[in-house]
């Protein structure tokens, strides 16, 4: 504890920190928690799971006094992310007795007036605040310190506005405390015009490249989830985590799942609040190992123990990519990305791949590949799909594979009606319905790239 303690923290918190098996304070908190105790304005460049939160909570709480009204603001993109934050502050802040607010949609707002009213510190998205700015249920014109955390994805998801709203109702000579994986346009602007001369702090990724493989495989359609299954089956430690690009896939995945043996949980932007944190709960205990999810899971929680990250739809930027396989090979351990390809998945790997810094290597599909059987639930086989959602789901009982081509799906007496939309480029395509022409054909990188 002795490095801690060079930092200037108190021994109350030390303490806490020490029953947490805390012991040595990682690059960034060992570069912002004096930065912060002295009152400065940070810039702080940090991947998910170096420890930001409490490079910023611990001294946060060491200058945050009881019962002197709402002193601290802390922006986060997602109410997951609003729910871990908290509970940092709640967990090692008792020592000072501090009440830390949770404000966030999806939740009634009643017991978020009630607990407003005798907080210290706020943890919130966006929208919910500029909520009870609005409902006059928040006062926020005394704030010592405003912390914007993830603002590079908060700024992805289209709050920008959101943040400049929230900051002019705030102080303008109050300490700002900005975290972000990646340093943006849009982040520097918010930096420039609203930071009074801010400290810059970036620390190297958690993630040890060296312990992280990452592979792919490039699958016929028909056999896309057939391929997880059997991936699935022989894994025999660590968490996992399957991302999907849609709600849809992803409720899709985790059912077909659980209908074959594999215990796994959905989690998604479509789920109520409260169901979302007991799936994160559980995931988190260990009570399941296969957490199948969309991009919310993949910015800023801390998820300890991952040892595979699945890619069953391939993200459409490297940025979201990195994002994504960031929850494996952390710490120090060994991990996995591996990524499935089939034919739709080709537009979004290049795109990935534009990244020189990614080393991707192809792997020989396994021999005996057992295929499965998948349905899909009567409440989608009802409704009119939206574009780019649902492709490929087939009749129960069908065999198959979640992968149709591009466009509107919908079913018509039992089967499906695809309207393709192919654009033509350069040669690659020919027409609607015909697949890769010139060099191109049967590969998915078209010649752009080589790879191991």
């Amino acid at each position: 504890m002795e490095n801690f303690r060079k930092l200037g923290l108190s021994e109350q918190l030390l303490k806490l920190m020490q029953q947490s098996n805390l012991t040595e304070p990682s690059e960034i908190q060992e570069k912002a928690i004096p930065l912060v105790m002295q009152g400065k304005d940070v810039l702080g460049g940090s991947a998910t799971g170096s420890g930001k939160t409490l490079a910023f909570g611990a001294g946060i709480i060491e200058k945050t006094e009881k019962g002197k009204g709402l002193q601290v603001l802390v922006i986060t993109p997602t109410r997951e992310l609003a729910e871990q934050v908290g509970g940092v502050f709640k967990k090692f802040s008792a020592y000072k007795g501090l009440s830390i607010s949770l404000v966030y949609g999806g939740m009634d707002i009643n017991p978020q007036i009630k607990s407003l009213q005798k907080s210290e510190i706020c943890v919130g998205t966006p929208g919910r605040i500029l909520d009870h700015i609005e409902r006059k249920t928040i006062n926020i014109s005394h704030l010592k310190t405003l912390v914007i955390d993830e603002a590079d994805k908060m700024f992805d998801m289209g709050f920008i506005k959101d943040i400049e709203k929230i900051i002019n109702n705030s102080p303008k000579n109050r300490q700002t405390l900005l975290f972000s994986a990646t340093l943006s346009d849009e982040v520097m602007h918010i930096a420039k015009k609203h930071m009074s001369n801010p400290e810059n702090i970036s620390v190297e990724s958690y993630v040890d490249p060296e312990k992280l493989k990452q592979i792919y495989y490039n699958v016929p359609k028909n056999i896309k989830f057939s391929l997880l299954v059997h991936l699935l089956k022989k894994e025999t430690s660590g968490l996992i985590m399957i991302f999907c690009n849609t709600r849809r896939n992803t409720d899709f995945v985790a059912d077909n799942l659980r209908d074959l043996g594999i215990e796994a949980v959905a989690i998604h932007g479509g789920l109520v609040q409260e169901k979302r944190n007991k799936i994160m709960q559980k995931f988190h205990e260990k009570k399941t190992y296969v957490l199948v999810c969309t991009d919310i899971a993949a910015r800023g929680l801390d998820i300890k123990g991952v040892s595979h990250v699945y890619n069953y739809d391939i993200p459409k930027t490297s940025k979201e990519y990195i994002h994504r396989i960031g929850r494996t090979a952390r710490a120090g351990k060994e991990g996995i990305a591996v990524n499935i390809l089939a034919e739709r998945d080709y537009e979004n790997f290049r795109n990935v791949l534009r990244d020189e810094s990614l080393e991707i290597k192809r792997t020989e599909l396994p021999e005996n590949i057992k295929r499965v059987g998948i349905k899909i639930d009567d409440k989608f086989s009802s409704q009119r799909r939206r574009p780019n959602e649902g492709r490929g789901y087939e009749k129960r009982g069908s065999y198959g594979d979640n992968s149709r081509g591009k466009g509107d799906s919908e079913r018509r007496g039992g089967n499906f009606r695809v309207r393709r939309n192919i654009r033509q480029r350069s040669g690659n395509y020919r027409s609607a319905g015909q697949r890769f022409s010139g060099r191109s054909q049967g590969k998915p990188f078209g010649g752009r790239r080589r790879f191991k």
